[in-house]
């Protein structure tokens, strides 16, 4: 499906575009694999990592439309992963996340459209199930507006994708805990309770391929992903990298929740389960809601979130199988450990 086929990711200098660029670059999938970013310094080191003719990079932001245009021209397929994800910095300019996360995807929507663009999937997070920051807020906003434009949409299917943290990204706790260990540093620890669904770089590509393959206009589909305490991912790192370590304290950030949901209990009243993945159907209804009254509704208390204090939880040694192939483990810390 993906043979001769041109492919955009926006944001797609950071971990989900470098993950998607390694599975087909030296592959017979897709004819052109286009990066949009606004950072120049990360596609002249992936256009040096990579060395391919297949791959092709345009500089521009999401919150311009103009600047999308060129970068959008003759495309198939279109990953949308552009966004603010730091939710700290979010909380400090919540204007910044909106016009990043919502109008910028409103502006990929609408060029996508206009440019005969045939499928396009939008990343989403966690967060913006029961948002609480502005960040989630914001992704929670995006989630709504795109399953409205896909409704809307006739030629062009929109559907998306919601994960939890993705391990070893940029900007995750896994890098920055190593580095800590590495410069002797204890480790800082928020809350060793809190509670993170556990994902690799992997998982999310087979997810959002998941989705290419078998969503329909405003899907949001989401994986059954295993969960940890952060104190005992902390404690499994140190374990692998084999030294001796302080663990300090220093209480919840920002905007931050004690455990994440990937499906609220409302979603989960109609979400379809296809093993290792849930699909949560867009509401199709329009604004004449009379129709409707007389259908009764769902016994809502045989439902309940599906968040990371429920889900499958690892101890240790399951932190370490899980995390210990990871590259940021493996080029740090003796693999046979």
């Amino acid at each position: 499906m993906f043979r001769n086929k041109v492919l955009l990711i926006t944001g797609g200098t950071g971990s989900f575009g470098n993950a998607i660029v390694s599975r087909f670059i030296n592959t017979d999938h897709f004819r052109e694999i286009r990066v949009f970013s606004r950072d120049e310094k990360k596609q002249e080191d992936m256009r040096i990592k990579y060395k391919s003719e297949k791959l092709r990079f345009y500089i521009g932001d999401v919150r311009d439309a103009d600047s999308i245009w060129f970068a959008m021209r003759d495309v198939d397929y279109v990953f949308h992963a552009a966004a603010l994800k730091q939710v700290p910095s979010c909380e400090f300019f919540p204007m910044e996340a909106y016009k990043t996360n919502v109008v910028g995807t409103h502006n990929i929507i609408k060029v996508a459209r206009m440019s005969g663009v045939q499928k396009l999937i939008c990343l989403s997070t966690d967060k913006a199930a029961y948002p609480i920051n502005a960040m989630g807020m914001s992704k929670a906003m995006m989630e709504k507006m795109s399953i409205a434009e896909g409704l809307k949409s006739k030629e062009m299917v929109v559907c998306l994708t919601r994960y939890g943290n993705v391990m070893g990204s940029r900007g995750s706790v896994i890098p920055l805990f190593v580095n800590q260990i590495n410069s002797n540093q204890p480790l800082t620890i928020t809350e060793p309770s809190m509670t993170r669904f556990l994902m690799s770089l992997y998982d999310a590509v087979d997810l959002v391929l998941f989705a290419f393959k078998h969503g329909n206009p405003g899907d949001l589909f989401v994986n059954k992903a295993p969960s940890s305490t952060i104190g005992d991912l902390a404690e499994a790192i140190i374990q692998l990298s084999g030294k001796t370590c302080d663990i300090n304290c220093i209480g919840i950030r920002h905007g931050e929740k004690i455990f994440e949901t990937l499906c609220t209990r409302e979603e989960m009243l109609k979400a379809e389960d296809m093993g290792e993945f849930y699909r949560i159907p867009a509401d199709v209804r329009d604004l004449n809601y009379g129709l409707y009254y007389s259908e009764g509704s769902v016994d809502h208390d045989k439902f309940e979130d599906y968040h990371s204090h429920n889900a499958q939880r690892l101890d240790i040694e399951g932190i370490k199988s899980l995390i210990r192939e990871l590259p940021v483990i493996q080029e740090n810390f003796n693999k046979k450990r």
